[in-house]
């Protein structure tokens, strides 16, 4: 999953980044309004971490404006947003909220509780009511950031849990290279490199149990299908 911070105080931010990263989040960073504007422009994210006060903007105004649709946000409408601040009131928070926030966290707040909130909140797109997902006989717990093969435990990079936690919430659907690239991986990646195949070649041979058909496939031209077990569709 990507995410886009959006805040000044380097400080956090850096704190902030190491601590996503290790979760298997790709994180990007923007300090101003005018960089958050032409982040969301360009990349797509999952969730948003949004400081209400930036030196050149109104971060609540910023959000308003992506629910609202009336800023270029090739992520759309429906791009989690997290407000990070340090206003507090019970008006601040009805205010964030009604401006189309999908969490409000106030500072100072703990690591761990941001990292539980952000799984909450991406949760609710794959209709999830735990940290747990399960595919076949694949199970994938993004609090714990373990993951099974029945009873085999899955000696996944942190990439490779990342590619494997964004396919998991889409079974079944037909997910492009470019797709994996923004959503697995931040600005810093090179589009022109191997990287997502051979992730996902390495993620394929440790799904694999003997001579099985694979259940990560390659489609040829169109991109990479986590398949659904004839079994678990007819009895889920």
């Amino acid at each position: 999953m990507r995410v886009l911070i959006i805040e000044d105080e380097e400080g956090l931010v850096s704190a902030l980044r190491i601590a996503l990263q290790r979760e298997g989040y790709a994180v990007d960073a923007a300090t101003t309004y005018a960089d958050a504007c032409e982040h969301l422009a360009l990349n797509d994210y999952d969730v948003a971490l949004v400081d209400l006060t930036l030196p050149d903007g109104d971060g609540l105004e910023l959000a308003s404006r992506i629910r609202g649709q009336s800023l270029p946000c090739r992520s759309g409408p429906d791009m989690r947003i997290v407000i990070l601040t340090a206003l507090g009131t019970l008006p601040d928070r009805v205010r964030g909220l009604d401006a189309g926030a999908d969490d409000y966290i106030v500072k100072p707040f703990a690591i761990a509780e941001l990292r539980a909130r952000l799984r909450a909140v991406l949760r609710r797109e794959v209709s999830g009511e735990t940290s747990v997902l399960r595919v076949g006989q694949v199970t994938l717990d993004t609090a714990r950031q373990t993951a099974f093969r029945g009873r085999r435990e899955l000696d996944l990079t942190l990439k490779e849990f990342a590619v494997l936690r964004f396919l998991m919430s889409r079974p079944d659907h037909v997910v492009s290279a470019e797709e994996l690239l923004e959503h697995v991986w931040d600005e810093n990646a090179d589009p022109f490199t191997q990287t997502v195949r051979v992730t996902v070649g390495n993620l394929r041979r440790k799904l694999t149990i003997d001579d099985e058909s694979p259940m990560l496939q390659t489609l040829i031209g169109r991109g990479y299908r986590l398949r659904v077990p004839a079994e678990s569709a007819e009895t889920g």
